[in-house]
């Protein structure tokens, strides 16, 4: 069996993030990561899309949700985007990073990491 991995890498966003006074009033940046895991060897086999697991879609309703929603915590919309990204059936596996950039004044980001195997 091969394994395919799709890397969504940097996926740069605005969304409302936070609890704060001033992050309920601004969006903010947040940068996401996913990493999807699925069989390939049909897609490989047939050169078919409708056996493949079609990132573009995936995406897609990543930033829909980001863009649209507001969100208190890095949790929630991080496992919101893991739903997402582990909808399709055959994958196996799916990763979620997001990144607040400048949420600490000493650090460049905070992220949070949520995984999950089906």
């Amino acid at each position: 069996m091969h394994n395919a991995i799709i890397n969504i890498k940097n996926l740069r966003l605005r969304t409302y993030i936070g609890f704060n006074p001033e992050e309920l009033e601004k969006q903010q940046d947040v940068i996401i990561n996913a990493e999807i895991h699925y069989p390939a060897d049909l897609a490989m086999l047939t050169d078919d899309k409708e056996n493949a697991v079609n990132y573009k879609t995936i995406t897609k309703r990543m930033i829909a949700l980001v863009e649209d929603g507001k969100f208190q915590l890095l949790e929630k919309l991080t496992s919101d985007l893991l739903d997402i990204a582990k909808e399709h059936p055959s994958i196996h596996y799916a990763k979620v990073t997001v990144d607040k950039p400048h949420a600490l004044r000493f650090a460049d980001s905070v992220s949070l990491t949520l995984e999950t195997t089906t």
